[in-house]
């Protein structure tokens, strides 16, 4: 939604009024729609370097990176709170413009109230009604949670259970309800935050099923404490990420027969045996009918060019990136007369994200070089792409 801003000399600046994004399934940041083919996340040096330098190969497989774009809080004459972002070229005014280092500082502290193995953290309440403004988005949220109760719902209810019946992830609500009770209560209000704008890689989807793996055997950066190096450590050790260099971090899966998305959480992630890893693999190419079989071959083939290029990026580290293998939970036109699906509409898509402890020779931030390909993030890649051979072979 387009909105009008203006600076205390009274000059009239056009902004988009941002609205969550209800398809992320994971991640610490809030990432919230700019528009139907533009998301934006709060802006990590590292990260933006990154898109900018980013090899010809692997374009393919990330996000198109558009640019940057400013935030800031406005209040509306009912006190309502939303987040407008503007153009960079449009900072003039009284406006604070901040550094990267407030949106740094919301992004650790969200780790640190959401990364512990008890499950997710009581955060601030924060009442929907005087966090968003009416819109399609919001009255969707309406539907889902009343209006009068705090947005700290979350995907497991509070003794640990996974809540499976959601019309749409709830987990980017909690992610948009953190920063935006930090942003309210540690910034003033007119100070300006710098976002990346990036590709919408679902826009093209009518029920868009994904799932957000972690990759690797590591997940610290080179310039983690040695508190959170050992945390991160521990949850590598304790979840499939030390054994099969892969662990979940989030999915949704649309159900035809309910019409409803079954969604997990990265808590759900951290609990799985390599067995009930490949039992979520299989749950999340299920419609609620049937197995997808007609996605595992486009998939797989995906995948293996995925590691074609990871094997000839040598010095890259992908620490605490993620991959996203995204499908339609639409099914395609062409089913047969019983039930299958020939596969030409099934179109999937595999995109790396995450970027911000990656490391390669040559960027700015480099603590320590490193020689050849990424080793764990290959493991990880060989078994995953074995698992599905595995659930392919047995169907």
């Amino acid at each position: 939604m387009v909105v009008q801003d203006s600076t205390d000399a009274g000059e009239a600046r056009v902004g988009v009024r941002l609205e969550p994004f209800l398809h992320q399934v994971g991640g610490h940041l809030s990432v919230m729609k700019y528009d139907e083919h533009t998301v934006c996340k709060p802006l990590i040096s590292r990260e933006q370097r990154f898109y900018e330098s980013l090899p010809l190969a692997m374009k393919r497989f990330t996000p198109q990176y558009k640019g940057t774009i400013t935030v800031h809080l406005q209040k509306d004459s009912r006190g309502h709170l939303s987040l407008v972002a503007t153009p960079l070229k449009e900072n003039r005014g009284p406006f604070k413009v901040s550094t990267e280092s407030a949106a740094v500082a919301i992004w650790q502290t969200l780790e640190q109230t959401t990364g512990s193995s008890g499950g997710a953290h009581p955060l601030v309440q924060w009442q929907l009604a005087h966090s968003l403004e009416e819109s399609p988005a919001t009255s969707l949220l309406r539907s889902e949670f009343h209006i009068n109760a705090p947005v700290s719902t979350l995907v497991e209810d509070a003794k640990g259970n996974q809540a499976e019946r959601r019309s749409f992830n709830p987990w980017g609500l909690q992610c948009h309800q953190a920063h935006l009770t930090r942003l309210c209560t540690e910034y003033p209000e007119n100070q300006r935050h710098r976002f990346l704008l990036l590709e919408n890689v679902v826009s093209q989807y009518k029920h868009p099923c994904i799932l957000d793996l972690k990759m690797g055997t590591r997940q610290h950066g080179d310039d983690a404490s040695e508190e959170k190096k050992a945390r991160h450590m521990h949850k590598c050790a304790q979840s499939t990420s030390a054994c099969l260099g892969v662990r979940i971090c989030g999915m949704q899966v649309y159900q035809v027969d309910k019409k409803h998305f079954l969604c997990k959480d990265k808590y759900y992630g951290r609990k799985l045996s390599v067995e009930g890893f490949r039992q979520a693999l299989h749950q999340f190419l299920h419609d609620g009918t049937r197995l997808r079989t007609e996605l595992l071959e486009p998939i797989q083939c995906q995948l293996r060019a995925l590691l074609s290029v990871i094997r000839s990026q040598s010095s890259y580290r992908f620490y605490s990136s993620s991959l996203l293998i995204i499908y339609d939970g639409q099914e395609p036109p062409e089913r047969t007369a019983h039930g299958s699906s020939s596969g030409g509409g099934s179109k999937v898509d595999i995109r790396m994200i995450d970027f911000a402890h990656t490391t390669y020779k040559g960027s700015r931030d480099e603590h320590t070089s490193y020689d050849g390909p990424d080793p764990g993030y290959i493991f990880g890649l060989e078994n995953l792409i074995q698992i599905l051979q595995d659930i392919q072979e047995g169907e």
